[in-house]
Formats: structure tokens, C-alpha cells, sequence
């Protein structure tokens, strides 16, 4: 029998295409320079969800869905009609992913973020962060004791790098190497269809490391360059094992750059007179700390929220109020300004990028930031501005990167996460 049509999909969480290119170009990364050289791929940016965070990437990316259809807004939302936070998972997923479309393949799941808890499909699935637990981010339970044998670990553990980077970096390639080991196992264990797998500890080492990948000098920038050497060396591992007729498609799910100065978001609606919150805040109360007379709030990062009557305990804003408000607080973050230069690059109704079902639940708009401004949440922050600490890195919205190895009609112009979906289907379907 001729082999069948497989596809394998490698996410790099985190990777800018700028990053990769660079890395392929320095040969730091030559299976991937080699991938990208062969003529038989195209190698362009793909634009990220809005906001552009992981939990809202990855569900667009295996959906094929914005979050008005999939329902992911953030890593974090508030329980209705209440300011209670919340933590969506997988189960809050509106929207099927790919693997749970076509129940005659057979799958390998492994690492994809905000897939926790897993759940019942044809083959093996193991969730990415956040994975409160092993037991519940496998399917099936079955492979639980192999797993534990390995000393798999779903992530990183980033509380290392606030102690020690010399820790943080030990517990990156130890994690890297177990997800490796874990790979090999089931690219072997199962005949897939489909075997998808996401590097995540990317995401982790831009984040607290990005300035030792500028620096040549910097003591940790031949750790930075090495985790990516890692990476390509599987990358090439997984090339040498495919089958002529594979497709192969590669994707980071936003980009990176360096951080300016953190921006506490809701700090600068308290300022403009749009957030009202008790003069002595209660510890951990956070959005219950909203007084009577808010009329808006930011989500992580840069979510913003009506504080609409009848929807919040402390909602005041009436229907005829609305579009009002909203224009005030267009105008307000358009005059927002950082020594001189604007904070906000582009303000977002949510009518403008969302449309689906699940489109009630949206934020009212949604924040786009210019370079090297990190837009934040924090209800609790005093100032607007604060200094970068440990993490220095930020996430991107225009230069995620995509590689589709063969059939280059498949991948469209400026392509976005949703489209990731389509390309995959088109060969599962082949």
C-alpha cells in the first residue's frame, strides 16, 4: 500500500517570523533554514488573534473561529453578573477543534495550550498550559503511568526565574527534553493522521530573556540561542521521518519584542474618571473593590467593559448611555500618551473584529498598543506606567509566523490564526 497523507503541525508558542528568519539566517536553526530554502514552502507573518494572548491564539488556531464564534476572550473573564473572575478551559470552548470534527482520523495531541481538560477523541491528547493537573490533561487516561514514568511536565515553571535564572533555565531544557522524549513515543505508538505538536517554553524564555537575544553579550544569550538549536534539531528529526506525500505546517501564535514600559490599563481609566474604586481596597477583592458610578473596566490585558446596569451588581450605565461612553473613552485612549508618543495604536469595537453566538459575552473594545507598550489588567496597580521587572518581553499582533511546507495555493494573502484551521482540513480531507 502507498502511504497515506499525513499532516504534522509544529507550533513555536511565541516565535515573531522576524526572530526565525534571523535564526535561520545566523545558522542557528538549518533544518529550519533548509525547510524555508526548498522552494516547495511558503514562509510568511500571520497576523494573531485580538487580543493577541495565547488562550485566545490557540483557540482560534484549532477552531478555525474568532472568539465571538469560540467564546475565548482572555486567560481570564468575569462568572455573569458578577465581578467574580473566572478561569475559561477547554469545556468553555464553544466551537469544536479540528480533531473533534473528523472522528475517522487518528490523532496525536501534544502541548497545545488551553486544551486542559482533555478530552475524549481517536488517539491521545495531552493538553498544554494551563493544566492544573496531569491526571485530567490526559486522554486517554490509560497513558497517565507512562507519562509519570518519563517525568513529563506539561510547562515550565516560571516561578523559577523569580529566584534564579540559572533554575528557570535548568527547568526549560529539562521540560523541553521530556516533551521531545514524549513526541518520539507517540509519533511511534499510534498510525495518526494528524500529529500536532507546540513548543511553549519559546513563549517562557522570550518573556524573561528577550534582551539576552538582542545582546550578543549577555550572559545568557548563548542559552537563548541554544533552546532554539534544540528545537530546530527536532524540527529536522521530525523532517528525516516524514513521508514524501506529508504536509507540514509550522505557526507561532503571536509574536514578541521588548517591553518600553508596562501600561496598568485600568490605573489609567481610574484617572480619567471612568473607573471608581473604594478608597481602602480589600485585599484579593479586586473587581469587587468597583464602586457605584464606574462606567468602565478592563480584562487582561486590554479588554475593555461597559459597566452596563442590570449585567454588574455596581452596573450604572444605561442602554441610551453607551454609545456616549464609548465615544469618550475612544477619544481618551486615542490622547493617551507615554513622553510625547501614543500608547494605543488602534482602538477596536467589538462589532469590528467579532461576530458569532458567542459575541454578547464580547468586550465592549479592545486595545491594540504601539511598540513596546504592554498593555495590563491589573485593577489593583496605583500607577500607570511601571517599569519592567523580571519579564521584558511582550507579546505581538502582526508577526506571528506561518511555514506551509508543500501546496502554497493553500495559504492565503496576510493570513490570521482562524485561517491555520482550513490548511490543516485541506489535507486531512486529501
Amino acid at each position: 500500500m502507498p502511504p497515506k497523507n499525513r499532516t504534522i503541525v509544529i507550533g513555536i508558542d511565541g516565535v515573531p517570523f522576524h526572530l526565525l528568519e534571523d535564526l535561520a539566517e545566523k545558522g542557528v536553526m538549518p533544518n529550519f533554514a533548509e525547510l524555508k530554502g526548498e522552494g516547495e514552502g511558503v514562509f510568511t507573518t500571520m497576523k494573531s488573534s485580538i487580543p493577541e494572548i495565547s488562550s485566545v491564539s490557540w483557540s482560534s488556531v484549532i477552531t478555525g473561529k474568532n472568539p465571538g464564534e469560540h467564546g475565548i476572550y482572555g486567560f481570564t473573564d468575569l462568572i455573569e453578573g458578577t465581578y467574580t473572575i473566572s478561569f475559561p478551559n477547554f469545556r468553555n470552548l464553544k466551537a469544536p477543534a479540528f480533531w473533534h470534527e473528523m472522528p475517522n482520523k487518528t490523532y496525536v495531541i501534544l502541548n497545545v495550550p488551553s486544551t486542559y481538560p482533555a478530552r475524549e477523541l481517536n488517539g491521545v491528547h495531552i493538553a498544554g498550559f494551563v493544566s492544573p493537573d496531569l491526571e485530567r490533561a490526559v486522554y486517554p487516561p490509560s497513558y497517565l503511568d507512562t507519562l509519570r514514568d518519563m517525568n513529563y511536565r506539561v510547562d515550565v515553571d516560571s516561578g523559577y526565574a523569580h529566584k534564579s535564572m540559572r533554575l528557570f533555565l535548568s527547568d526549560l531544557f529539562k521540560t523541553n527534553e521530556l516533551r521531545i522524549k514524549a513526541y518520539r513515543y507517540f509519533w511511534d505508538k499510534f498510525d495518526w493522521d494528524v500529529f500536532m505538536l507546540v513548543f511553549t517554553g519559546s513563549d517562557r524564555l522570550e518573556h524573561f530573556l528577550w534582551h539576552a537575544y538582542e545582546d550578543e553579550n549577555h550572559e545568557y544569550h548563548n542559552k537563548f540561542l541554544l533552546y532554539f538549536r534544540e528545537v530546530d534539531s527536532t524540527i529536522g528529526e521530525i523532517a528525516s521521518r516524514m513521508n514524501e506525500e506529508d504536509q507540514l505546517i509550522m505557526l507561532s501564535d503571536h509574536g514578541m519584542e521588548r517591553i518600553k514600559t508596562n501600561v496598568n490599563v485600568n490605573s489609567y481609566l481610574a484617572a480619567e474618571g471612568f473607573l471608581l474604586l473604594v478608597d481602602k481596597p480589600k485585599p484579593g477583592e479586586r473587581y469587587k473593590n468597583i464602586k457605584e458610578g464606574t462606567e468602565a473596566f478592563a480584562l487582561d490585558p486590554a479588554r475593555i467593559y461597559l459597566n452596563r446596569e442590570g449585567r454588574y451588581p455596581k452596573g450604572s450605565v444605561k442602554r441610551s448611555e453607551e454609545e456616549d461612553i464609548i465615544a469618550s473613552l475612544i477619544s481618551a485612549f486615542e490622547d493617551f500618551k507615554y513622553n510625547g508618543e501614543r500608547v494605543i495604536k488602534r482602538v477596536y469595537r467589538k462589532e469590528e473584529i467579532y461576530h458569532g453566538e458567542q459575541f454578547e459575552h464580547a468586550p465592549d473594545l479592545v486595545l491594540l498598543s504601539n511598540s513596546g507598550f504592554n498593555l495590563k489588567g491589573n485593577i489593583s496597580a496605583e500607577n500607570v506606567f511601571e517599569e519592567p521587572d523580571i519579564i521584558i518581553g511582550k507579546h505581538t499582533y502582526e508577526d506571528a509566523f506561518l511555514y506551509v511546507r508543500h501546496n502554497k495555493d493553500l495559504v492565503p494573502d496576510k493570513p490570521t490564526v482562524e485561517e491555520v484551521r482550513k490548511i490543516i482540513e485541506a489535507e486531512e480531507k486529501s
